[in-house]
């Protein structure tokens, strides 16, 4: 399984962006998330979504300006981003696992995206 990220970019704060995740084989049987990177700093949790579409998001309030979604027929899982902020900053990766436990644990998924910078300037 193969998993390529694409739609970063430079934008401008306030800005909106939509990242995509192609996954190279049923990505229904995944569960899949999105965490991202910001230099210097650790890989830090997004959101999270069973193939249900039950999605779950970090505890620092992503959920109101990041929606995650999937389209399992087309083997894609997004990452839809508003009001960007500079902070926002970083490098995104789309990651898949079986199962849900420890979804917020950048170890415990076994498939990774190679990241697509996103950059928002102020």
């Amino acid at each position: 399984v193969q998993l390529q990220a694409s739609g970063g970019g430079l934008v401008q704060a306030g800005d909106s962006l939509r990242l995509s995740c192609v996954v190279s084989y049923r990505a229904a049987d995944l569960y899949m998330s999105w965490f991202r990177q910001a230099p210097g700093k650790e890989r830090e949790f997004l959101a999270a979504i069973h193939r249900s579409g039950d999605a779950t998001y970090s505890t620092n309030s992503m959920k109101g300006r990041f929606t995650i979604s999937r389209d399992d027929a087309m083997n894609t899982i997004y990452l839809q981003m508003n009001s960007l902020k500079p902070e926002d900053t970083a490098v995104y990766y789309c990651a898949g696992k079986y199962g849900r436990s420890q979804y917020n644990y950048d170890g415990a998924y076994i498939y990774w995206g190679q990241g697509t910078q996103v950059t928002v300037s102020s």
